[in-house]
């Protein structure tokens, strides 16, 4: 009797510990106990100092005499990307449009902003540091600044400038 008793005894907790084992989720085969796998690599992490930025020439669809930096990304490949442009006072960017949507904040200075296909110094908006203005994608507009001017644009290439007169075009433009 004291053999039976001990069988049933065995049976139940082995239909317990089995009761229990159901119930509990699968784990992967191919899962092995360790640490965490760091996530895939992805773009580089950014900081710098204002001093850290490397200023030079502009793309050929600006005129020269503003200086362009990239700060993340390229603005020739799709994908995001920011830069800073610095204009010279009275830098003018004549009436133009982007394919892609284009945001800009002022960091300094002012500039002057309009909104259409043809230059209009009456319907022009003054915009000083801390501005910020989002243009949609294939809005015509122009800019002048008064005093140097620092803008960081940030969107999404590739990057395209085009001018609504082509004879506006510094990379049309003969010697």
């Amino acid at each position: 009797m004291h053999r039976v008793r001990t069988s049933v005894v065995v049976l139940f907790l082995l239909a317990a510990v089995a009761a229990a084992y159901a119930q509990t989720p699968a784990k992967s085969a191919a899962k092995k106990p360790g640490p965490t796998p760091p996530p895939p690599k992805t773009a580089a992490h950014v900081m710098m100092n204002a001093a850290d930025i490397k200023w030079g020439p502009p793309p050929p669809a600006f005129q020269p005499g503003a200086q362009f930096a990239v700060l993340e990304g390229d603005p020739s490949k799709p994908g995001p990307f920011v830069v800073r442009i610095k204009l010279p006072d009275g830098y003018k960017v004549m009436p133009h449009w982007h394919p892609t949507d284009e945001h800009v904040t002022v960091l300094s200075g002012t500039v002057n902003a309009g909104i259409g296909e043809k230059w209009d110094d009456a319907s022009m908006k003054a915009f000083s540091a801390g501005a910020f203005a989002t243009m949609p994608r294939k809005t015509a507009h122009y800019v002048q600044a008064k005093g140097e001017t620092t803008l960081q644009v940030h969107a999404t290439g590739p990057f395209e400038l085009v001018y609504v007169n082509p004879k506006d075009d510094p990379r049309k433009k003969t010697n």
